[in-house]
């Protein structure tokens, strides 16, 4: 089976090493995919530019992976309506239940899961 190289915003990217957002941008550099970190208060992590927001991002994103919580999701959850990324993955903490449907009538995947863990389990 191939691998499929995808653009994927991290939202709410962190500088900081033992953060699981920081952990997730090196795993999907790892294995080979693009990972674009998305976080207002950042210019740089891993050597890759910040963007302030998801419509900031000039390139096509493939999916959106979530390290904020539902407090923090209104605005990110609107913008990526507007850029119909094919998943949004919630991880463990940014579970958002009153969003899904809404996101499923855009045709958006939900995936309730760890980045992580589907990374180190060929599930990504």
């Amino acid at each position: 089976m191939e691998e499929r190289r995808e653009n994927v915003a991290v939202v709410g990217a962190s500088p900081k090493e033992d953060r699981y957002s920081y952990k997730a941008m090196k795993l999907l550099e790892g294995k080979g995919h693009n990972p674009i970190p998305v976080a207002p208060a950042r210019k740089e992590i891993l050597g890759r530019k910040v963007f302030p927001s998801l419509m900031a991002i000039p390139d096509k994103i493939d999916t959106i992976t979530l390290y904020v919580g539902p407090a923090r999701q209104i605005s990110v959850l609107d913008e990526a309506l507007r850029i119909k990324p094919k998943r949004i993955i919630f991880n463990p903490g940014t579970e958002n239940p009153i969003e899904y449907n809404r996101l499923k009538e855009a045709g958006i995947e939900v995936i309730v899961a760890c980045t992580l863990i589907m990374l180190c389990t060929d599930q990504f």
